[in-house]
């Protein structure tokens, strides 16, 4: 079909119309596709998976606020179903993954041509859906960011999510040694299961914890998507010459460090921000998206699915993500 065959059509989308902690203000609702550009991609989606950005997003506390009402979900997966005149890269009838700022809980999705890749050919829509932002997020901090090699000892903090599942995933297949901390030891054997070497429960004495785990010397590398407490104790736990990678602030709190203590440790404090990386550095990111790409179809960078939730029930997936129980990547399957 043209492009023009699917204006006006409808289709269900989780949209965002109030910005509330409790998703009050979120709900499944329908509407139209409007007209497309010629540089548009229409997908029909086929899963979407969730992350904690969608969440805070609904909040109004992440740092890109798109205008309400809108749809979250930032990865999806699904088949081509007709291109603009200026997209040679792919065509009707492929199966792609998307990776967009908004828009994937939906049934549709309209994309720009360098938000759409080519699907690996032996993932499932919900694995193809799962490893964009969670893959490229421990890619950009590991490898372009942090410089991480072999040997090396990474701490991984939230690492039963799947961002912090990715980051053990990566660090394995570089040869690092990887210690993995969570809030409990039961949930954190899915980081073992991913090639964990060393499991740390966060308490108030996590710094001395990575310190005992290292015998003494430190971590070279700690990938912090928590921020706060944790992120303090990091700084104290860090190597000669070790690099804090900061992801994000689940804890809501940012967290602090003095010069001083970066000085006499001689510490880099690296902030990696994956989406933004690629948007001011098209040539690296899109190099990067590859590798990711490339490691997915080996099965060495694929976060496991911990829940798959029906599109009806779209509003509870994103309560689920919210409550911090689930381990693993949480798909929406349309």
């Amino acid at each position: 079909m043209s492009m023009a065959e699917f204006v006006g059509r409808e289709y269900r989308a989780l949209q965002v119309s109030a910005l509330s902690n409790d998703f009050s203000g979120t709900a499944l609702v329908t509407q139209q596709i409007p007209a497309i550009a010629d540089d548009a991609v229409l997908i029909r989606v086929k899963a979407a998976s969730l992350n904690f950005p969608d969440v805070l997003m609904t909040q109004g506390t992440y740092q890109f606020k798109p205008e309400l009402p809108f749809v979250p979900g930032l990865e999806a997966s699904g088949e081509v179903v007709a291109v603009g005149q200026a997209v040679a890269h792919v065509r009707v009838g492929d199966a792609v993954i998307a990776m967009v700022r908004q828009g994937g809980l939906a049934e549709y999705l309209i994309a720009k041509p360098h938000e759409v890749r080519r699907m690996p050919a032996n993932l499932s829509w919900a694995q193809g859906a799962s490893y964009s932002v969670a893959g490229l997020t421990a890619y950009v901090a590991l490898v372009s960011r942090g410089h991480a090699g072999a040997k090396e000892t990474l701490v991984v903090h939230g690492a039963t999510g799947g961002t912090g599942l990715a980051a053990v995933q990566l660090g394995k297949h570089l040869g690092m040694r990887v210690i993995a901390t969570g809030r409990s030891l039961a949930k954190l054997e899915i980081a073992r299961q991913m090639g964990a070497d060393h499991l740390i429960e966060i308490s108030t004495a996590l710094r001395d914890d990575v310190l005992a785990a290292t015998q003494g010397r430190g971590a070279d590398v700690v990938f912090d998507p928590i921020g706060g407490d944790v992120f303090d104790a990091s700084v104290r736990a860090l190597a000669w010459g070790g690099r804090l990678l900061v992801i994000g602030f689940v804890s809501g709190d940012a967290g602090q460090v003095r010069s001083n203590y970066a000085l006499i440790k001689g510490i880099s404090i690296v902030g990696v921000r994956a989406g933004e990386f690629v948007r001011r550095d098209p040539e690296r990111g899109q190099a990067a998206l590859a590798a990711i790409d490339s490691l997915a179809a080996q099965g060495v960078l694929l976060p496991p699915i911990g829940e798959q939730f029906a599109f009806a029930d779209a509003k509870a997936a994103l309560e689920r993500l919210a409550s911090g129980s689930i381990a693993g990547k949480l798909v929406v399957n349309m």
